[in-house]
């Protein structure tokens, strides 16, 4: 299907186009048994919607294409042999206030709507996914900025969802500006994918012209795998970065889409390229619907392991663990010192010698 490209660079044409249907997606590509069985047994559950930029990235031949596992239903999401081991809420984000987190002392976290580009199969708000297609209240606003208001230790407002970015102008003007008028909040940071499924969002100048009027922002975004990193997202992530705006990446650690030392190299050396700092690789969550994209810690600490050496540090992440019950991340690190005995200590370089090295203290 050939699409003009003023529509193709359209933010609003790549929505109103989601690939929704097993139909639709037959369309573009021939599709597995279990993706099949996927999008019926999800219905109702675990929704699809995916924009035909993020379609137009699938290999189509490859059946373990790491964008079709993030994008296409399969079976196992709703296979409770699997699926038992995880929670709707494993980090126990819901309190009191519908929408509100506060789970560290400095910062709250809003959850702003439900509707999302492209709804990722690994996604940690899985469960939100059921609850239809709706955008944060007024009123909602007004409850959750009387609640910033009151907690002056606050110092930071996380904007998440769905996504925050696909909300209507006047929504999202509103927002940043009922939260910009609180004195002890200094930073507001947004958690968007948008760069990832639908870059064309940062083509918007009055979007970009929002953001940057509330500025200081921070943009945190999500991009997994290094094929994500396409022409297009460079020129939203440029656009963003052109309006004060830096840009941080936060990449999950999924099995058979990045779980591969040299794919994470690959794709931390291309954030690098297009400016963005990769800043968490997060160990994946037990979320009912996701399980099956865990891999083990030791996984994790292999690729660090690796990237280690290979690649400067500024472009190394930080690999993080959520406990469980919310009690909130911890870095998760290769072991190099290895002895110590006095003030001699012994280190693994990143090669893997062994370094004796007498530290001393004056």
């Amino acid at each position: 299907m050939r699409v003009k490209k003023e529509l193709w660079r359209s933010y609003h044409w790549q929505i109103q186009n989601r690939v929704k249907t097993q139909e639709e997606l037959e369309r573009f590509l021939r599709l597995l048994p279990e993706e099949i069985e996927g999008i019926k047994r999800t219905q109702g559950i675990y929704p699809m919607a995916i924009t035909p930029y993020y379609l137009s990235l699938i290999d189509p031949q490859d059946p373990q294409d790491p964008i079709r596992l993030q994008a296409i239903p399969r079976a196992v999401e709703v296979d409770e042999r699997v699926q038992c081991h995880g929670e709707p809420d494993a980090l126990r984000e819901e309190g009191e206030i519908p929408g509100l987190t506060h789970r560290y002392p400095d910062r709250v976290l809003v959850q702003t709507t439900t509707f999302c580009a492209v709804y990722c199969r690994h996604c940690m708000r899985k469960r939100i996914f059921s609850q239809g297609e709706r955008a944060i209240s007024v009123e909602q606003i007004k409850q959750i900025t009387q609640y910033i208001k009151a907690h002056p230790e606050i110092r930071e407002v996380l904007l998440s969802g769905g996504d925050p970015l696909t909300l209507s102008y006047e929504k999202l003007e509103l927002l940043l500006s009922e939260i910009r008028k609180i004195p002890h909040v200094e930073i507001i940071r947004i958690g968007t994918r948008l760069p990832v499924l639908a870059p064309q969002r940062f083509f918007d100048q009055k979007l970009l012209d929002i953001l940057e009027k509330y500025s200081p922002i921070w943009i945190s975004t999500h991009f997994n795998h290094p094929k994500e990193i396409t022409p297009e997202a460079q020129e939203a992530v440029e656009n963003i970065l052109r309006r004060g705006i830096p840009v941080l990446n936060q990449t999950v650690l999924l099995k058979g889409v990045n779980d591969d030392p040299q794919t994470m190299l690959e794709l931390m050396r291309s954030l690098i390229r297009i400016k963005v700092k990769p800043q968490y690789l997060f160990h994946c969550d037990p979320i009912k619907g996701a399980v099956h994209f865990r891999t083990t810690v030791e996984k994790g600490l292999e690729i660090m392991d690796y990237l280690r050496g290979r690649i400067s540090g500024y472009a190394i992440p930080t690999y993080a663990i959520d406990l469980p019950g919310g009690k909130g991340k911890v870095p998760l690190l290769p072991q190099y010192l290895l002895a110590k005995e006095g003030t001699r200590h012994v280190f693994r370089s990143w090669q893997g010698e062994l370094v004796e090295y007498d530290i001393q203290e004056f």
